[in-house]
């Protein structure tokens, strides 16, 4: 299992983003917190949004990270200040890796929104503060959600957006997901680590 963040950087760069280019959309970005984990596996932080009223993602896990704001520069300042106002967490603009693919919600009823994921590569586990915008947090290995994939049915909201990809209806839905500790990871969030799993493998 790869552990050496100069590895992880060389194969992100090895593998240039793709960027979507979408007429009328949101511009958001979120960031991946990796921590050297036993055995030489690499850990990922996920967080689990608190549930609020007329938010799509509420609820879901996720990565830190959200909307650009006018005061930032770019998307990375959009990532690392999220990440701050979310989790304390303040990443320094030398812990990144790389940049991922942009994706886009696969659902017409979520927010028209282009998300870019950044991957920061930290030496320790970093505290991570309680927030209101925060239910709980979660580091899973990237072997234990290697051996986790697989299809789960989840119970979605009228309108829900699920970890940022799913939703569309209220009900039950079968879904590609990874389970790890009781906690639900798919949606957007799952099409964001899978090919990471892939390019890390």
């Amino acid at each position: 299992m790869m552990s050496n963040f100069s590895e992880i950087r060389a194969r992100i760069e090895r593998s240039p983003p793709r960027r979507v280019h979408e007429p009328g959309t949101w511009q958001a970005a979120v960031a991946l917190v990796l921590v050297p984990a036993q055995g030489g596996d690499i850990e990922l932080l996920f967080i689990r949004r608190a549930e609020r009223a007329g938010d799509p993602w509420s609820g879901h896990m996720a990565f830190p990270g959200g909307r650009r704001e006018e005061g930032d520069e770019t998307l990375l300042d959009t990532a690392r200040r999220e990440t701050l106002e979310e989790t304390g967490i303040a990443l320094l603009p030398d812990a990144l890796l790389g940049e991922l693919d942009d994706l886009f919600p696969n659902i017409k009823v979520l927010p028209p929104v282009v998300v870019r994921p950044f991957v920061f590569g930290l030496q320790h586990r970093p505290e991570v503060a309680s927030t209101d915008e925060v239910a709980t947090h979660l580091w899973a290995s990237l072997g234990t959600l290697r051996d986790s994939a697989g299809v789960v049915e989840i119970e979605v909201g009228s309108g829900a957006g699920g970890g940022g990809g799913g939703g569309g209806g209220g009900g039950k839905r079968t879904v590609e997901a990874f389970v790890v500790d009781g906690q639900v990871i798919w949606g957007m969030t799952h099409r964001i680590v899978s090919p990471l799993l892939d390019l890390l493998a």
